[in-house]
């Protein structure tokens, strides 16, 4: 009898490793504009997978970045203003407001406006669960049938001649599809797919940027002056703190490997009935946390991560300032970076992120080397009971800000993004600032200094994202649109990253996908003033073509 039914279970896992789908259209990565691209490509009558990393859907936007950074809302049209204004009319209903009123939510956005505006009927803050919630409607409203998986990256994508045939997810799952789109932060469908791309940061004179490649001194959140780097103060024979480098590795404008710094946007509370307070993280080292004592001696008290409050009293807590939540560094070493790791090294990676935020709460609250003074600044902060209940209150993402970015026939640089360059076939608009985290630190001086943070304001001006920006090169693969990683320099994608474009541009490209199916051509192939015409038709937000 044993022996019959270890034969049925041997089977059924190979029904599971063998296991296929075959649909019309497959999306990639569960982040927001992977739902408008499916959501958009199933109301134009396809077929559409969607698969899920993380198995919760809307990625950053439902992961703790309920502070959107849009830039100007005139960029918002279709499925990103539909997003939005579903969010406002949640927070119109009192029995939303479950842990303080309504009437003493302080409505604002970072000086940017109402963060709920009754004249746009737009929300730009909201609690992670109630954005989940939104996006789940949507992707059951549209009929998209959501796969929990990854992509197997040794041999993820089956390809014959230009075209991407089938994909195939850990532990077999092989979805087959006529056309496909990366909406993964880091671009690993169009990686395996062998699409060109890049990493790190371009060189100024590459394209003729000013912003790109190395920074030098960071203007804005930077160090403390006189902060010492060495495990002895004074003594450079005692080595290295964790993470300081000896130089910046290059002249300013140079090109380098290196990415832009990873963190979780905390969400946490001080309201005490939906509040978990914050234990030590196993392996926590004093000397990991050493330039945050060395900050706090040369007179910093608060400051060390942002609470900008959402709806029922809580935070998004982003970076702030040269110590904070950016775990700076952690995403690359020698030989890898964030973009090489398997699934498994990713996890190892972001549970060290998460570990350097929930110890840098810890250590404001408690450390005896934080005066009593800075931890009463700090006392209180908890994780909200009523979030992220099955990952222990932690946001679900990280924060990937930069990835793989596809290296396509035209690369959106930050001429584009100011208005120098014209783009002839826009399919989405951006407006936010030219914005890179700090990447590095290094000594100067014989002191510590950051390096890479750039925030060059575009004037809340919107400009157009091509639509040959979300597809590959000629040649390369004719069935693939990326609306996420697509091709763009360093510091254009600063702007372009933001996760109103991410959205905008998802539905751009299940327009385009859907268009391309219609038409049997490929996705290089589609007519531009058919797609925009339809784009325009759905509401999505254009620039006017340039005569």
């Amino acid at each position: 009898m044993y022996y019959i039914l270890n034969l049925l279970f041997l089977g059924f896992l190979s029904s599971l490793v063998s296991a296929s789908e075959e649909t019309d259209i497959v999306v990639y990565g569960d982040g927001s504009g992977g739902v408008t691209a499916a959501v958009q490509a199933a109301r134009m009558g396809k077929k559409v997978v969607l698969v899920s990393q993380y198995g919760h859907l809307g990625g950053l936007t439902s992961s703790g970045l309920g502070w959107t950074d849009i830039g100007n809302t005139a960029i918002l049209g279709g499925l990103s203003r539909e997003f939005y204004h579903k969010v406002y009319k949640y927070y119109l209903n009192d029995k939303a407001w479950n842990h303080q009123p309504r009437n003493l939510y302080q409505n604002k956005n970072q000086g940017r406006g109402l963060a709920l505006d009754p004249k746009s009927e737009l929300a730009s803050a909201f609690e992670p669960k109630v954005a989940e919630a939104v996006f789940d409607a949507m992707v059951k409203e549209a009929g998209v049938r959501v796969i929990k998986g990854r992509l197997d990256l040794k041999r993820g994508v089956e390809k014959v001649e230009k075209k991407i045939i089938a994909i195939r997810l850990e532990g077999g799952t092989v979805l087959k599809a006529k056309m496909f789109i990366d909406a993964s932060y880091e671009g690993d469908l169009l990686a395996a797919a062998g699409v060109s791309f890049s990493v790190g940061r371009e060189s100024n004179s590459e394209f003729k940027e000013s912003g790109n490649g190395i920074t030098g001194r960071a203007r804005k959140n930077q160090m403390r002056k006189g902060i010492d780097p060495y495990v002895i103060k004074g003594k450079p024979e005692s080595g290295l703190l964790p993470g300081v480098n000896v130089t910046m590795g290059g002249e300013v404008g140079d090109g380098d490997h290196r990415l832009q710094a990873y963190c979780y946007r905390m969400v946490l509370t001080r309201h005490a009935s939906n509040r978990v307070m914050v234990k030590k993280p196993l392996g926590y080292k004093d000397e990991d946390y050493e330039l945050l004592f060395r900050t706090i001696e040369k007179g910093k008290k608060g400051g060390f991560f942002k609470t900008s409050m959402m709806p029922n009293l809580k935070t998004d807590s982003n970076n702030t300032g040269g110590v904070s939540c950016d775990f700076i560094g952690g995403n690359y070493g020698d030989g890898w970076d964030w973009t090489t790791l398997s699934h498994g090294e990713r996890e190892v990676v972001a549970a060290k992120h998460r570990d350097w935020q929930l110890g840098l709460v810890w250590t404001l609250q408690n450390h005896s080397r934080v005066p009593e003074k800075v931890r009463e600044i700090h006392a209180g902060w908890g994780l909200p009971k009523d979030e992220f209940k099955d990952n222990g209150h932690w946001p679900y993402n990280l924060y990937v800000r930069e990835g793989r970015r596809m290296r396509s026939d035209l690369v959106m640089t930050e001429n584009h993004c100011r208005g120098k360059l014209a783009v002839v076939d826009p399919v989405g608009m951006g407006a936010y600032t030219l914005d890179s985290h700090n990447t590095q630190r290094f000594v100067y001086k014989g002191m510590v200094q950051n390096e890479g943070d750039i925030q060059r304001s575009l004037g809340g001006k919107p400009y157009g994202i091509s639509y040959r920006s979300i597809v590959p090169k000629s040649g390369e693969c004719e069935n693939l649109l990326v609306p996420w990683a697509l091709s763009s320099t360093h510091i254009a994608f600063g702007s372009i990253r933001m996760e109103p474009v991410y959205m905008v541009l998802g539905q751009s490209a299940g327009t385009a996908a859907s268009i391309a199916l219609d038409r049997d051509c490929s996705v290089q192939s589609v007519p531009y003033d058919i797609l925009r015409h339809r784009l325009l038709s759905d509401g999505q937000r254009l620039p006017a073509l340039v005569k």
